[in-house]
């Protein structure tokens, strides 16, 4: 007799490869259906496996929870819009990565030609937004603070009072043509919403969010006909739990090339830091105002602990920006 071998949860997520929130949150929405040990944990056999694949592909190819549904129960018109979204964002991605072939072969072509490339040039691409530098304001000591690289998702966060909000009013004045977002959301609404915005609002609702009118003015800035950055404090602002990972998730699906945003945050729903991607970046303001600091989202990394440690659950996050 064959043993069939049923997963623990974490078994169960690590083969597939998303979190163990995800697969809760599928079983939450009737998408995977968990058998149950003899103790009453869950586990996982070869059925629920290939369930958990199928949603984990769809998922990938950017469908909400409610599309991935009506997928599963036959629906082929969601798997095609779905696919033709996916088509345009891998042409995007294609013609981010010839850029990138394109400039190391003219590096190389410098360096035949016996011209050694400096470290920008090295580092930056043509089309990348230029170096910000300048002297960091009060609370701190007027120390340079340099930001080498402006990918699509720049989080800004740390404890109450290190200084983060002075930060990001101070990138917004010296980053061409930003805008800085601040906590009176509703001087900042603009005109009715665009396709745009009414296709992300639909998409988040399907993932469970509210529609919320702090959510949809957001959406409205962060839509809008422009590819200046824009500093937006305390993002999770008036937002619940749901609309937060909603929200998280929405901006991840958003493009290398999208509009670059730079986002103050105490919130461990919208800085979860096991689902940052290559296209995020994380500054940390310490509490000694010391000069923010760069972190890299793995465990044991210089600043690592100390930004998982400043992040609180939405439930608790309810006090003023630091």
């Amino acid at each position: 007799m064959v043993r069939v071998q049923h997963l623990s949860v974490s078994e169960a997520a690590r083969q597939l490869g998303v979190s163990v929130k995800a697969l809760r949150l599928y079983e939450q929405r009737g998408l995977l259906s968990p058998q149950r040990s003899e103790a009453g944990w869950r586990v996982y056999g070869p059925t629920e496996m290939a369930r958990g694949r199928e949603i984990a592909s769809l998922r990938a190819l950017g469908l909400s929870l409610a599309q991935v549904a009506r997928v599963l129960n036959g629906d082929g018109r969601e798997l095609e819009l779905a696919l033709a979204a996916h088509q345009a964002a891998l042409a995007n991605g294609l013609a981010d990565l010839s850029d990138r072939i394109a400039r190391v072969r003219r590096l190389r072509d410098d360096l035949a030609r016996g011209k050694t490339p400096g470290l920008c040039d090295l580092a930056g691409a043509p089309d990348a937004a230029p170096v910000v530098a300048f002297d960091l304001p009060w609370p701190w000591g007027g120390e340079r603070f340099q930001l080498a690289a402006l990918r699509p998702l720049t989080w800004i966060t740390g404890p109450l009072g290190c200084g983060k909000t002075q930060l990001g009013v101070r990138l917004a004045e010296a980053l061409p043509g930003a805008h800085f977002l601040g906590l009176d959301r509703a001087t900042n609404a603009g005109p009715d919403p665009s396709p745009r915005v009414d296709a992300a609002l639909r998409w988040m609702i399907e993932e469970g969010a509210t529609d919320a009118v702090a959510l949809r003015i957001l959406l409205a800035m962060v839509a809008a006909e422009t590819t200046a950055p824009l500093v937006i404090d305390m993002i999770e602002q008036d937002l619940d739990l749901a609309t937060q990972e909603a929200l998280a998730a929405w901006l991840r699906r958003r493009g290398s090339r999208s509009r670059p945003l730079l986002m103050l945050t105490r919130s461990s729903a919208m800085l979860d830091l096991a689902a940052v991607g290559p296209d995020e970046t994380i500054l940390y303001c310490p509490a000694n105002h010391a000069p923010p600091l760069q972190v890299v989202p793995h465990p044991g990394a210089s600043g690592y602990e100390a930004v998982a440690s400043c992040l609180a659950s939405p439930e608790v996050e309810t006090a003023p920006p630091g």
